[in-house]
């Protein structure tokens, strides 16, 4: 029993000192001078701006998708016509 109690009150301490580390942190990021809120606010500047890449990433890869599509359409379209060529040469001869 009494080892459990040491365990208790040791992890209560420890949880105390997480909470009071917690609670720097936080006024850390209200006060913008502060270094971790300068890293703070340029990762979250750094990922707006990773997200924003990203989106237009996504719609030119759309784009190039749709464009090979239509690509593919006029090569089998150009496929067909070649064939037809070639068999109305062969036929002619």
């Amino acid at each position: 029993v009494a080892a459990l109690q040491d365990e208790k009150t040791s992890l209560m301490s420890e949880n105390e000192i997480m909470n009071d580390r917690l609670e720097q942190l936080d006024d850390s990021l209200d006060d913008p001078n502060t270094v971790v809120a300068k890293k703070y606010f340029s990762a979250q500047l750094q990922l707006e701006q990773l997200q924003e890449e990203n989106f237009r990433l996504e719609a030119a890869k759309d784009d190039y998708r749709v464009h090979c599509e239509d690509l593919e359409k006029q090569l089998i379209e150009l496929q067909h016509r070649n064939n037809e060529l070639t068999s109305l040469a062969e036929e002619s001869r």
